[in-house]
């Protein structure tokens, strides 16, 4: 069923937030699971984006940044 699928899919993207949070932390990943917070922008605009940031939905708060460049994100 849909909602069954849609549970699976929340509980496998928490455990990948959790994975990814493992590698960098000053994300807050496992907290957030995924969803712009406040202290997840300020980590982008301090430590720039990694290659597990999808920079579409970044566009609305970043200028042109490289994927997984690690540059400095100016919003």
């Amino acid at each position: 069923s849909i909602a069954a699928a849609s549970i699976l899919a929340k509980v496998s993207r928490d455990r990948y937030m959790d994975k990814i949070d493992i590698e960098f932390p000053q994300y807050d990943w496992k907290n957030n699971k995924g969803y712009l917070t406040k202290k997840h922008i300020e980590a982008i605009k301090t430590f720039g984006t990694t290659k597990y940031h999808r920079l579409s939905f970044l566009k609305n708060i970043t200028k042109s940044p490289q994927e997984g460049s690690g540059a400095k994100i100016i919003i």
